[in-house]
C-alpha cells in the first residue's frame, strides 16, 4: 500500500481537519511511524501546511517519527523512578546502545522512549521491553537483559 493510500485510507470521502488526529493514528498503527512522506500526504489532503501537521503530531506523545525497533524498551521517569536514578538509567541505555531517546539502533533491533509513569512504582527504577517489565534496574543489570534479546 502507497503512503497516498494509507492516508486516504476511509477517507475516500471529504476530510476535514478534524480528521487529522485520527488519520495520523490511523497511519501509526498501519506503518508503525510517522514518515515524512505520511506527513506532507495528509498536509495535501487536509490543505494544511506540513508544519501545522508536524506541529499537532509532536504535540502528542503517542507518534512516532522513526521506524520503531523490533524491541521497544521504555524508561519510567516517573516520580518513584525518578527518585531511584530513572535518568541516570535513561543515560546509561542512550550510551549502550548509542541512540537519544525516540530514535531506533542502526541495526534495527531497539528503539528507545521514555515515559511518564508505567505503573509498577514500588520495582523503580522500572524498565519495559515490549510487553516484560524489569523492577529495580541497575546500570549493572542493564547489559545482561539487552544481551538476552541480542
Amino acid at each position: 500500500m502507497t503512503i497516498r493510500d494509507e492516508v486516504n485510507n476511509g477517507y475516500e470521502d471529504q476530510i476535514s481537519h478534524g480528521d487529522l488526529i485520527p488519520m495520523l493514528q490511523q497511519i501509526q498503527d498501519r506503518v508503525g511511524y510517522l514518515s515524512p512522506e505520511s506527513i506532507a500526504e495528509v498536509a495535501k489532503n487536509l490543505k494544511i501546511s506540513e508544519n501545522e501537521v508536524y506541529g499537532v503530531a509532536t504535540f502528542y506523545t503517542q507518534f512516532r517519527f522513526n521506524a520503531p525497533g523490533r524491541h521497544t524498551i521504555k524508561i519510567c521517569l516517573g516520580t518513584a523512578c525518578h527518585v531511584k536514578s530513572g535518568q541516570k538509567l535513561l543515560e546509561a541505555l542512550e550510551r549502550e546502545l548509542k541512540i537519544k531517546t525516540g530514535e531506533t539502533t542502526s541495526d534495527g533491533l531497539f528503539d528507545l522512549q521514555r515515559v511518564a509513569c508505567l505503573g509498577c512504582c514500588a520495582l523503580a527504577p522500572v524498565m519495559q521491553i515490549d510487553d516484560q517489565i524489569y523492577g529495580r534496574v541497575t546500570t549493572a543489570r542493564l547489559k545482561k537483559i539487552l544481551e538476552s534479546y541480542a
